[in-house]
Protein backbone atom coordinates (compact mmCIF):
# COMPACT_ATOMS: atom_id res chain seq x y z
CA UNK A 1 0.00 0.00 0.00
CA UNK A 2 1.61 3.58 -1.05
CA UNK A 3 2.03 5.71 2.26
CA UNK A 4 0.56 9.02 2.27
CA UNK A 5 3.14 11.48 3.89
CA UNK A 6 2.00 14.98 5.24
CA UNK A 7 4.36 18.07 3.48
CA UNK A 8 4.59 21.60 2.95
CA UNK A 9 3.99 22.39 -0.67
CA UNK A 10 7.60 23.48 -0.70
CA UNK A 11 9.06 20.46 0.27
CA UNK A 12 6.90 18.10 -1.56
CA UNK A 13 7.74 20.14 -4.99
CA UNK A 14 11.52 19.36 -3.76
CA UNK A 15 10.86 16.05 -3.25
CA UNK A 16 9.09 15.25 -6.27
CA UNK A 17 11.84 16.57 -8.46
CA UNK A 18 14.58 14.48 -6.51
CA UNK A 19 12.38 11.24 -7.65
CA UNK A 20 12.22 13.07 -10.81
CA UNK A 21 15.74 12.31 -11.93
CA UNK A 22 16.31 15.89 -10.91
CA UNK A 23 20.04 16.01 -9.53
CA UNK A 24 21.17 19.84 -10.22
CA UNK A 25 19.48 22.26 -8.35
CA UNK A 26 20.29 25.91 -8.24
CA UNK A 27 18.75 28.97 -6.62
CA UNK A 28 18.29 31.88 -4.33
CA UNK A 29 16.66 32.49 -1.50
CA UNK A 30 13.60 34.51 -1.04
CA UNK A 31 10.06 34.53 0.46
CA UNK A 32 7.64 32.48 0.27
CA UNK A 33 9.84 29.71 -1.47
CA UNK A 34 12.70 29.46 1.01
CA UNK A 35 11.78 25.85 2.37
CA UNK A 36 12.32 24.26 -1.69
CA UNK A 37 15.44 25.51 -1.77
CA UNK A 38 16.37 24.26 1.95
CA UNK A 39 14.71 21.21 1.29
CA UNK A 40 17.14 20.69 -1.57
CA UNK A 41 20.67 21.53 0.35
CA UNK A 42 19.54 18.87 2.84
CA UNK A 43 18.93 16.38 0.70
CA UNK A 44 20.98 16.59 -2.48
CA UNK A 45 24.01 15.83 -1.29
CA UNK A 46 22.32 12.14 0.16
CA UNK A 47 21.61 11.43 -3.28
CA UNK A 48 24.72 11.82 -5.38
CA UNK A 49 23.28 15.77 -6.22
CA UNK A 50 24.39 19.39 -6.34
CA UNK A 51 22.52 22.27 -4.64
CA UNK A 52 24.55 25.52 -5.41
CA UNK A 53 23.24 28.59 -4.28
CA UNK A 54 23.88 31.14 -6.34
CA UNK A 55 24.92 34.47 -6.13
CA UNK A 56 21.80 35.38 -7.38
CA UNK A 57 18.94 34.79 -9.43
CA UNK A 58 20.85 35.53 -12.69
CA UNK A 59 23.54 33.04 -11.83
CA UNK A 60 21.66 30.74 -11.07
CA UNK A 61 19.42 30.23 -14.05
CA UNK A 62 21.95 30.32 -16.20
CA UNK A 63 23.73 27.09 -14.36
CA UNK A 64 20.06 25.53 -15.02
CA UNK A 65 20.84 26.34 -19.00
CA UNK A 66 24.78 24.91 -18.39
CA UNK A 67 23.40 21.63 -16.93
CA UNK A 68 20.75 21.40 -18.88
CA UNK A 69 22.86 21.67 -22.14
CA UNK A 70 25.25 18.92 -20.53
CA UNK A 71 21.78 16.69 -20.31
CA UNK A 72 20.95 16.42 -16.78
CA UNK A 73 17.69 17.23 -15.12
CA UNK A 74 18.20 20.89 -13.55
CA UNK A 75 15.62 22.97 -11.87
CA UNK A 76 15.89 26.65 -9.87
CA UNK A 77 13.16 28.02 -7.88
CA UNK A 78 12.26 31.69 -6.94
CA UNK A 79 9.08 33.92 -6.21
CA UNK A 80 8.20 36.72 -8.21
CA UNK A 81 10.93 39.32 -7.79
CA UNK A 82 13.43 36.55 -8.45
CA UNK A 83 11.23 35.38 -11.47
CA UNK A 84 11.45 38.50 -13.19
CA UNK A 85 15.08 38.21 -12.99
CA UNK A 86 15.81 35.18 -14.46
CA UNK A 87 13.55 35.84 -17.18
CA UNK A 88 16.61 36.79 -19.53
CA UNK A 89 18.49 32.94 -18.82
CA UNK A 90 15.01 31.73 -19.64
CA UNK A 91 14.54 32.74 -22.80
CA UNK A 92 18.39 31.81 -23.89
CA UNK A 93 17.20 28.37 -22.53
CA UNK A 94 13.82 28.30 -24.87
CA UNK A 95 16.07 29.84 -28.00
CA UNK A 96 18.98 26.80 -27.32
CA UNK A 97 15.77 24.63 -27.26
CA UNK A 98 17.12 23.25 -23.52
CA UNK A 99 14.88 21.44 -21.08
CA UNK A 100 14.83 22.65 -17.25
CA UNK A 101 11.83 22.88 -14.54
CA UNK A 102 11.29 26.38 -12.97
CA UNK A 103 9.17 27.09 -10.30
CA UNK A 104 7.33 30.05 -8.75
CA UNK A 105 6.25 30.53 -5.38
CA UNK A 106 3.93 33.72 -6.12
CA UNK A 107 3.91 36.72 -4.06
CA UNK A 108 2.43 40.26 -3.84
CA UNK A 109 3.95 42.74 -6.29
CA UNK A 110 4.75 44.45 -8.30
CA UNK A 111 8.40 45.42 -7.03
CA UNK A 112 9.15 44.42 -3.49
CA UNK A 113 5.35 44.17 -3.09
CA UNK A 114 4.68 41.45 0.24
CA UNK A 115 5.41 38.38 0.76
CA UNK A 116 1.82 37.42 1.16
CA UNK A 117 0.01 34.56 -1.46
CA UNK A 118 -0.53 36.31 -5.38
CA UNK A 119 -1.25 35.33 -8.40
CA UNK A 120 -0.20 38.11 -10.33
CA UNK A 121 2.44 36.86 -12.19
CA UNK A 122 -0.19 35.18 -14.82
CA UNK A 123 0.67 37.45 -17.56
CA UNK A 124 4.63 36.94 -16.88
CA UNK A 125 4.28 33.16 -17.21
CA UNK A 126 2.12 33.48 -20.04
CA UNK A 127 2.85 35.89 -22.17
CA UNK A 128 6.20 37.23 -21.27
CA UNK A 129 8.72 34.82 -19.39
CA UNK A 130 11.55 36.81 -21.63
CA UNK A 131 12.04 38.58 -24.81
CA UNK A 132 11.59 36.79 -28.13
CA UNK A 133 9.52 34.45 -29.96
CA UNK A 134 8.34 31.43 -27.51
CA UNK A 135 6.04 30.02 -25.20
CA UNK A 136 6.70 27.21 -22.57
CA UNK A 137 4.20 24.91 -21.02
CA UNK A 138 2.64 26.54 -17.46
CA UNK A 139 1.18 24.34 -15.16
CA UNK A 140 -0.74 25.60 -11.96
CA UNK A 141 -1.53 23.21 -8.86
CA UNK A 142 -4.22 23.91 -6.91
CA UNK A 143 -3.17 21.09 -3.92
CA UNK A 144 -0.26 19.42 -2.46
CA UNK A 145 -0.67 16.44 -4.49
CA UNK A 146 -0.89 17.96 -7.52
CA UNK A 147 2.31 20.14 -6.86
CA UNK A 148 4.09 16.92 -6.51
CA UNK A 149 2.12 15.28 -9.28
CA UNK A 150 3.49 18.44 -12.06
CA UNK A 151 6.30 19.01 -10.91
CA UNK A 152 7.67 15.38 -11.86
CA UNK A 153 4.91 15.28 -14.97
CA UNK A 154 7.36 18.73 -15.75
CA UNK A 155 10.53 16.82 -15.94
CA UNK A 156 8.69 14.68 -18.72
CA UNK A 157 7.31 17.17 -20.73
CA UNK A 158 10.33 19.16 -20.81
CA UNK A 159 12.33 16.45 -22.17
CA UNK A 160 9.51 15.84 -24.75
CA UNK A 161 9.73 18.49 -26.35
CA UNK A 162 13.08 20.42 -25.33
CA UNK A 163 11.44 23.36 -23.38
CA UNK A 164 11.15 25.49 -19.81
CA UNK A 165 8.45 24.56 -17.80
CA UNK A 166 7.24 26.19 -15.42
CA UNK A 167 5.26 25.65 -12.15
CA UNK A 168 3.13 28.74 -10.82
CA UNK A 169 1.96 28.12 -7.43
CA UNK A 170 1.88 30.67 -4.84
CA UNK A 171 2.48 31.58 -1.16
CA UNK A 172 -0.75 29.47 0.24
CA UNK A 173 -0.14 26.28 -1.81
CA UNK A 174 3.75 26.41 -0.77
CA UNK A 175 2.92 26.89 2.84
CA UNK A 176 0.50 24.47 2.83
CA UNK A 177 0.66 21.20 4.43
CA UNK A 178 -1.24 18.13 3.12
CA UNK A 179 -1.16 14.51 3.26
CA UNK A 180 0.50 13.43 0.04
CA UNK A 181 1.26 9.93 -2.06
CA UNK A 182 4.82 11.06 -3.36
CA UNK A 183 5.76 9.40 -7.37
CA UNK A 184 7.85 6.60 -7.80
CA UNK A 185 12.01 7.51 -7.82
CA UNK A 186 13.54 7.12 -11.04
CA UNK A 187 17.35 6.49 -11.00
CA UNK A 188 18.60 9.07 -13.77
CA UNK A 189 21.08 6.47 -15.05
CA UNK A 190 17.67 5.04 -16.57
CA UNK A 191 16.50 7.81 -18.36
CA UNK A 192 16.72 8.38 -21.77
CA UNK A 193 19.71 9.37 -23.65
CA UNK A 194 19.71 12.98 -24.73
CA UNK A 195 21.78 12.49 -28.25
CA UNK A 196 21.65 16.03 -28.73
CA UNK A 197 23.42 17.13 -25.42
CA UNK A 198 26.49 18.15 -24.60
CA UNK A 199 27.94 15.98 -22.67
CA UNK A 200 31.24 14.00 -24.91
CA UNK A 201 31.02 12.30 -27.74
CA UNK A 202 34.23 10.07 -27.08
CA UNK A 203 34.97 10.78 -30.55
CA UNK A 204 31.75 7.94 -31.72
CA UNK A 205 29.78 11.10 -32.98
CA UNK A 206 29.59 14.27 -34.74
CA UNK A 207 29.84 17.00 -31.54
CA UNK A 208 26.82 19.07 -30.48
CA UNK A 209 26.06 22.46 -29.94
CA UNK A 210 24.16 24.30 -27.63
CA UNK A 211 23.50 28.04 -28.70
CA UNK A 212 20.75 30.74 -29.05
CA UNK A 213 22.59 32.43 -31.55
CA UNK A 214 21.80 33.24 -34.99
CA UNK A 215 23.82 35.66 -36.72
CA UNK A 216 22.00 34.58 -40.16
CA UNK A 217 18.47 36.08 -40.15
CA UNK A 218 17.02 33.77 -42.19
CA UNK A 219 18.68 30.93 -39.95
CA UNK A 220 16.73 32.50 -36.89
CA UNK A 221 13.39 32.94 -38.31
CA UNK A 222 13.64 29.16 -39.81
CA UNK A 223 14.68 27.97 -35.92
CA UNK A 224 11.30 30.14 -35.24
CA UNK A 225 9.24 28.32 -37.27
CA UNK A 226 10.08 24.89 -36.29
CA UNK A 227 9.71 25.81 -32.78
CA UNK A 228 6.44 26.84 -33.30
CA UNK A 229 5.55 23.79 -35.00
CA UNK A 230 6.84 21.96 -31.87
CA UNK A 231 4.12 24.60 -29.65
CA UNK A 232 1.32 23.19 -31.65
CA UNK A 233 1.96 20.00 -30.99
CA UNK A 234 1.83 20.80 -27.19
CA UNK A 235 -1.34 22.72 -27.45
CA UNK A 236 -2.98 20.00 -29.39
CA UNK A 237 -1.42 16.89 -26.53
CA UNK A 238 -1.08 18.67 -23.24
CA UNK A 239 -4.25 20.90 -22.59
CA UNK A 240 -5.38 19.95 -18.86
CA UNK A 241 -8.62 21.13 -17.27
CA UNK A 242 -10.79 20.49 -14.39
CA UNK A 243 -14.52 21.02 -15.13
CA UNK A 244 -16.58 20.71 -11.79
CA UNK A 245 -20.37 21.10 -11.70
CA UNK A 246 -20.44 22.60 -15.12
CA UNK A 247 -23.28 20.38 -17.17
CA UNK A 248 -25.94 22.29 -16.07
CA UNK A 249 -24.50 25.64 -15.06
CA UNK A 250 -25.90 28.91 -15.45
CA UNK A 251 -23.32 30.94 -13.66
CA UNK A 252 -19.31 29.30 -14.24
CA UNK A 253 -16.47 30.56 -12.28
CA UNK A 254 -12.39 30.50 -14.06
CA UNK A 255 -10.21 29.91 -11.58
CA UNK A 256 -7.01 28.77 -10.88
CA UNK A 257 -4.12 27.22 -8.09
CA UNK A 258 -5.21 28.10 -4.45
CA UNK A 259 -8.43 30.57 -5.90
CA UNK A 260 -10.01 27.43 -7.06
CA UNK A 261 -10.09 25.76 -3.84
CA UNK A 262 -12.20 28.78 -2.83
CA UNK A 263 -14.13 28.98 -5.70
CA UNK A 264 -14.74 25.52 -5.55
CA UNK A 265 -16.07 26.11 -1.88
CA UNK A 266 -18.36 28.61 -2.73
CA UNK A 267 -19.67 26.97 -6.10
CA UNK A 268 -21.44 24.33 -3.19
CA UNK A 269 -22.63 27.05 -1.32
CA UNK A 270 -24.29 28.50 -4.14
CA UNK A 271 -25.55 25.56 -5.35
CA UNK A 272 -27.12 24.82 -2.03
CA UNK A 273 -29.50 28.36 -2.30
CA UNK A 274 -30.56 27.34 -5.52
CA UNK A 275 -28.32 29.11 -8.25
CA UNK A 276 -26.82 26.95 -10.50
CA UNK A 277 -23.01 26.78 -10.44
CA UNK A 278 -20.08 25.41 -12.08
CA UNK A 279 -16.42 25.50 -12.15
CA UNK A 280 -13.86 25.18 -14.68
CA UNK A 281 -9.98 25.23 -12.91
CA UNK A 282 -7.38 25.11 -16.05
CA UNK A 283 -4.44 23.48 -15.05
CA UNK A 284 -2.18 24.45 -17.74
CA UNK A 285 -2.13 27.96 -18.36
CA UNK A 286 -0.16 27.61 -21.41
CA UNK A 287 -1.68 25.71 -23.41
CA UNK A 288 -4.38 27.44 -22.30
CA UNK A 289 -8.03 25.31 -22.03
CA UNK A 290 -10.14 27.21 -24.25
CA UNK A 291 -12.07 24.16 -25.65
CA UNK A 292 -13.56 23.46 -22.10
CA UNK A 293 -14.85 27.36 -22.02
CA UNK A 294 -16.07 27.16 -25.03
CA UNK A 295 -18.13 24.03 -24.75
CA UNK A 296 -19.44 25.34 -21.32
CA UNK A 297 -23.73 25.74 -21.13
CA UNK A 298 -23.22 28.71 -18.77
CA UNK A 299 -24.48 32.30 -19.32
CA UNK A 300 -22.27 33.94 -17.69
CA UNK A 301 -18.53 33.41 -16.30
CA UNK A 302 -16.75 34.86 -13.62
CA UNK A 303 -13.12 34.84 -13.22
CA UNK A 304 -11.57 34.59 -9.55
CA UNK A 305 -8.08 35.53 -9.34
CA UNK A 306 -5.47 36.47 -6.59
CA UNK A 307 -4.70 39.89 -9.13
CA UNK A 308 -6.20 42.92 -10.88
CA UNK A 309 -7.91 40.89 -13.46
CA UNK A 310 -5.36 38.83 -15.88
CA UNK A 311 -6.80 35.40 -16.79
CA UNK A 312 -10.12 36.62 -17.46
CA UNK A 313 -8.37 38.38 -21.01
CA UNK A 314 -8.40 34.38 -21.81
CA UNK A 315 -11.65 33.59 -20.96
CA UNK A 316 -13.12 36.26 -23.16
CA UNK A 317 -10.68 35.39 -25.85
CA UNK A 318 -12.91 31.48 -25.51
CA UNK A 319 -15.78 33.61 -25.02
CA UNK A 320 -15.77 36.57 -27.80
CA UNK A 321 -18.73 38.12 -27.04
CA UNK A 322 -21.61 35.32 -26.89
CA UNK A 323 -21.50 36.13 -23.12
CA UNK A 324 -21.19 38.31 -19.73
CA UNK A 325 -17.15 37.44 -18.46
CA UNK A 326 -17.18 39.28 -15.26
CA UNK A 327 -14.20 39.39 -12.89
CA UNK A 328 -13.74 39.12 -9.13
CA UNK A 329 -10.16 39.72 -7.17
CA UNK A 330 -7.96 40.24 -4.42
CA UNK A 331 -4.54 41.66 -4.82
CA UNK A 332 -1.26 42.62 -3.12
CA UNK A 333 -1.35 39.18 -0.94
CA UNK A 334 -4.80 39.54 0.29
CA UNK A 335 -6.99 35.91 -0.41
CA UNK A 336 -10.44 36.33 -1.21
CA UNK A 337 -12.59 34.53 0.71
CA UNK A 338 -15.81 32.07 -0.38
CA UNK A 339 -17.99 34.66 1.09
CA UNK A 340 -16.90 37.21 -1.33
CA UNK A 341 -17.04 34.77 -4.16
CA UNK A 342 -20.52 33.61 -3.15
CA UNK A 343 -21.74 37.32 -2.98
CA UNK A 344 -20.36 37.69 -6.28
CA UNK A 345 -22.13 34.90 -8.10
CA UNK A 346 -25.18 36.10 -6.25
CA UNK A 347 -25.15 39.61 -8.12
CA UNK A 348 -23.95 37.65 -11.47
CA UNK A 349 -27.06 35.53 -11.24
CA UNK A 350 -29.46 38.49 -10.52
CA UNK A 351 -28.02 39.64 -13.64
CA UNK A 352 -28.43 37.05 -15.73
CA UNK A 353 -32.25 36.42 -14.82
CA UNK A 354 -33.11 39.91 -15.18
Amino acid sequence: MTEKVLMKGNEAMAEAAMRAGCRFFFGYPITPQTELAAYMARQMPKRDGVYLQAESEVAAINMVYGAAAAGARAMTSSSSPGISLKTEGISYMAGADLPGVIINVQRGGPGLGSIQPSQSDYFQATRAMGHGDFYMPVYAPSTVQEMADLVYEAFDVADKYRTPVVILADGMLGQMMEPVILPEAIDPADLPEKDWATNGHAGKRKHNVVNSLFLDAQANEDKNIERFKTYEMIKRDEQRVETYRTEDADICIVAFGACARIARSAVNEAREQGIKAGLIRPITLWPYPYRAIEQCPAKAFLTVEMNMGQMIEDVRLAVGNSVPVEFFGRTGGVIPTPDEVLAQLRALNEKVGE
